[in-house]
């Protein structure tokens, strides 16, 4: 049976290690994804000249390369821009569906890809407002045999506890994830995180 394991992180480093320690544990590239924040432009869309305007972000624009991602999920790594999130990098199978579901006008677009995918609604509201917070989430689907290796890698990266996040952005007012959101500024994200 599978089942899909889901970790918050505040910094890309440390999902970027997460990714690469999930797939040296086995699990195949193509059942990992990772959505990251990128309000703070740090992968540039490779198609834009240095005169034009940052349109926030383009489908399918390989940025792998530039963060030395090799053969695995994080040299497939592309500009995108999900509603609520604003400009994320991402790959994998969560990102294709999340993407998919906003083009087709289904409702949900990240919360909705994550819960089809059978991770706790709760849960899946926090992960896609701690990435429009300026984080970034893990998501793997993995088989019984892996997924207690899964969860410890994510954990021993440095995921969050999503009951423990959940609670703090509820002491600020927060309820759900709003996808008509403005998406966190640079300076929003900068005072997030030194809350954590």
């Amino acid at each position: 049976m599978t089942r899909t394991v889901t970790g918050l992180f505040d910094s890309y480093d440390e999902a970027a290690a997460a990714v690469t320690e999930l797939e040296a544990a086995g699990v195949p590239h193509q059942d990992i994804s990772i959505v990251a924040n990128n309000a703070e432009n740090r992968w540039p869309d490779p198609k834009r000249t240095a005169n034009e305007p940052s349109s926030g972000a383009a489908a399918g624009a390989s940025v792998g390369a530039a963060l030395g991602g090799g053969a695995g999920l994080l040299a497939g790594l592309g500009l995108l821009a999900i509603p609520g999130l604003g400009p994320v990098v991402a790959a994998g199978w969560l990102a294709a569906t999340a993407v998919g579901a906003v083009a087709g006008g289904a409702a949900g677009g990240l919360v909705g890809s994550l819960t089809s995918a059978g991770v706790d609604p709760r849960h899946a509201e926090v992960y896609a407002e701690g990435v429009r917070r300026g984080g970034s989430i893990v998501t793997a689907r993995v088989n019984d045999a892996l997924a207690a290796r899964a969860e410890s890698i994510l954990s021993g990266s440095g995921a969050v506890d999503p009951d423990v996040r959940g609670e703090a952005y509820r002491k600020s007012g927060w309820t759900r994830f709003d996808p008509n959101a403005a998406p966190f500024t640079v300076e929003e994200i900068e005072r997030e995180r030194t809350l954590y």
